[in-house]
């Protein structure tokens, strides 16, 4: 075999260079012709992907402003809490993840079901909330379950908090997530971005909007203004991670002080104990509202993540009636707690105070027989004894010589027929009946006899706790017209001002003497309640007892039945109104016990402990915002 001459070597060495050179022409010519491609053709669809790949502004809701007592107390703060959520691109199996998650906190087939939709209606690689508000033993169990059920995550959340829990339910109200109606009542009269901005807010899951009370009143004010979130995402919209925001950090919301000492009402509610009613104090210098209550009540913190169908049902279906507000919302009729009304008509009718009425228990007038309580009769009474002995008989009469229409206009400066804007939803005006009144509701006339009705507080005369708290508080201030309040730093509604004459200051001592005779005096039908046990200020108040039922002429003869010989609900509601110190007055208050029967054996011994508790915990003292140290910003609504 011989060897490849030296000219054979070159000749193949060549053809190497040029195959070789051909090869990278080609190649050089491929990567040319990409790069065009890339530059020329293509360029400007992944520029839009290079462009995608960088940073995303998302929404960051705001804090919501916090809500405190007169003092500073907390009443509607934040807390952290724990919270497992789900992301449908890290588990091959959603439906298997959240059974498993079942297996250890709560969490029924149905909402199971609920999440898997929702998780399945947004981005893969979105989270999806599954559970808030885990307790501390669910939190430690999920977290150290979570790394082991695919695509689980727990976390902490900032959510709204309710630490007074049902003390203050029906006056704060609740947050809860905004639902379609919420939506467009937030976004009525705003502009089409605005409206698309609080939509996208709204939609968030830490967000929250007020439902009622003065979460809902005050929304503005509480809600504050958005901001955003600096994260750099991929091209398919996946967040990589998140820049440095602070200068889009959102702004909270504003805090509002109310006028409520947090401590007298939980006072308060304790002292009602298994009743159901109502009690409001107010004082008597400012007008400002120091206890509110309503019970039982519900605790709004159940509602701030989404209450169950079943415990809502539970609270719907209660006989006492947990979620209605029985101080602001419900009506009652006043029944002799409206003496003073009608006695005050009386000497502005030009009555003679020391006029005297025989009672011996009955009143005819025309073809029936109005009965008084006391069963023997009080015998002859003027307006001081009929006040304190609180004589039917007495104030059918002179109702029926004053009218219908004078009772009305007397009980309208009394603060009666008129919804006092507080600052939160609801609120409701009661009747103040008359002829005119008659024919529009019912389309008849008012007949006289009803007048001996309304004389004792009865009839179509219907009035809320407010105002009958209202009403001993312009007794006790001789007469001057004060206006009841509750947002003391915030965002004050404007309130028109009653267009009524202050009532004659004679007349209210009269009126003042004769609640003093009730607690302080022989016959005074409370005359057990003066005595707050504080070594020296005395209680001066007015019973009353509102029926609920008829009572038959049969059931008369027979003997009117009471307490267990008839169902709870056809009991008489028990009243209390009153003020003290009695020498020097500070604090007016009312007390509706939900058919309690007696107002002086049930009514009268709670608002006594209640304004003893006042007193001794001076509860109308400088609020938070009137010392030097927390300057006001007591505004009007229309400065929200």
């Amino acid at each position: 075999m011989s060897l490849p001459s030296e000219h054979d070597t070159d000749v193949r060495l060549s053809r190497r260079i040029v195959t070789a050179g051909v090869a990278g022409g080609v190649l050089f010519s491929g990567l040319i012709a990409r790069l065009a491609q890339l530059q020329l053709l293509e360029g400007q669809k992944y520029q839009k992907i290079a462009d995608e790949n960088g940073v995303k502004l998302e929404l960051a809701p705001p804090l919501r402003g916090n809500i405190v007592d007169r003092f500073g107390q907390p009443l509607a703060s934040h807390r952290q809490a724990g919270r497992v959520s789900i992301v449908r691109e890290q588990t091959p199996d959603l439906d298997a993840s959240l059974r498993e998650v079942a297996r250890h906190i709560d969490l029924p087939p149905e909402q199971q079901a609920r999440i898997a939709r929702q998780a399945r209606q947004q981005a893969s690689f979105q989270s999806t909330i599954v559970k808030n508000e885990l307790s501390y033993e669910d939190f430690a169990r999920m977290s150290l379950l979570a790394a082991e059920i695919p695509g689980v995550q727990v976390d902490m959340a900032t959510t709204r908090s309710y630490p007074r829990g049902r003390d203050l339910a029906h006056v704060l109200g609740y947050v809860a997530k905004a639902s379609a109606d919420d939506l467009s009542r937030l976004t009525e009269g705003a502009t089409p971005e605005e409206a698309e901005l609080l939509r996208k807010l709204f939609r968030h899951p830490d967000m929250r909007t007020g439902r009622s009370g003065v979460e809902r009143y005050a929304e503005e004010w509480l809600r504050g203004e958005p901001g955003f979130r600096r994260l750099e995402t991929n091209a398919a919209g996946r967040v990589i991670r998140e820049l440095d925001s602070d200068d889009l950090a959102p702004t909270p919301g504003k805090d509002i002080g109310l006028t409520i000492d947090a401590e007298l009402q939980r006072a308060a509610i304790e002292r009602f104990g298994d009743e159901s009613g109502a009690a409001v104090v107010l004082d008597i210098e400012t007008g400002a509202i120091l206890a509110f209550v309503s019970t039982p009540a519900f605790d709004p913190n159940d509602f701030v993540n989404g209450i169950s169908h079943a415990d809502y049902n539970a609270l719907r279906e209660n006989d006492r009636s947990p979620l209605y507000h029985k101080a602001y919302d419900g009506t009652y009729p006043p029944g002799s707690t409206f003496k003073m009304v009608v006695a005050t008509a009386a000497l502005e009718a030009g009555i003679n105070p020391e006029m005297r009425v025989h009672c011996n228990r009955y009143y005819h007038f025309g073809n029936r027989t109005w009965h008084c309580w006391k069963k023997g009769g009080h015998g002859s009474v003027n307006m001081h004894w009929a006040i304190k002995g609180s004589c039917d008989v007495y104030f059918y009469e002179i109702a029926r010589r004053v009218g219908v229409e004078h009772l009305a206009d007397v009980s309208k400066r009394f603060g009666f027929g008129q919804t006092w804007e507080l600052g939160m939803t609801g609120g409701r005006s009661g009747t103040v009946p008359n002829d005119e009144w008659k024919r529009r509701a019912l389309g008849e006339p008012w007949y006289e006899g009803e007048t001996l009705n309304y004389g004792i507080g009865q009839g179509y005369l219907s009035t809320s706790p407010l105002q009958l708290a209202l009403m001993s508080a312009r007794i006790a201030a001789r007469g001057r017209l004060i206006e009841p309040y509750i947002i003391g730093e915030g965002p004050r509604p404007d309130k028109p001002i009653p267009d009524a004459a202050p009532l004659d200051p004679e007349m209210m001592d009269r009126m003042k003497a004769g609640m003093y005779g009730v607690t302080s005096e022989a016959g005074g039908t409370a005359w057990s309640s003066g005595d707050l046990g504080l070594g020296g200020p005395r209680l001066a108040g007015k019973t009353g007892t509102a029926q609920v039922r008829r009572i038959t002429e049969e059931e008369r003869r027979t003997g009117v039945l009471k307490g267990d010989q008839i169902a709870r609900k056809l009991r008489d509601h028990a009243l209390f109104v009153c003020y003290a110190p009695a020498d020097d007055p500070k604090y007016a208050a009312a007390v509706v016990v939900e058919h309690g029967e007696g107002g002086s054996s049930a009514a009268a011994p709670v608002a006594r402990d209640i304004m003893a508790t006042a007193i001794r915990r001076d509860s109308r003292r400088a609020a938070r915002w009137q010392t030097a140290s927390a300057p006001s910003i007591i505004t009007s609504r229309g400065n929200q």
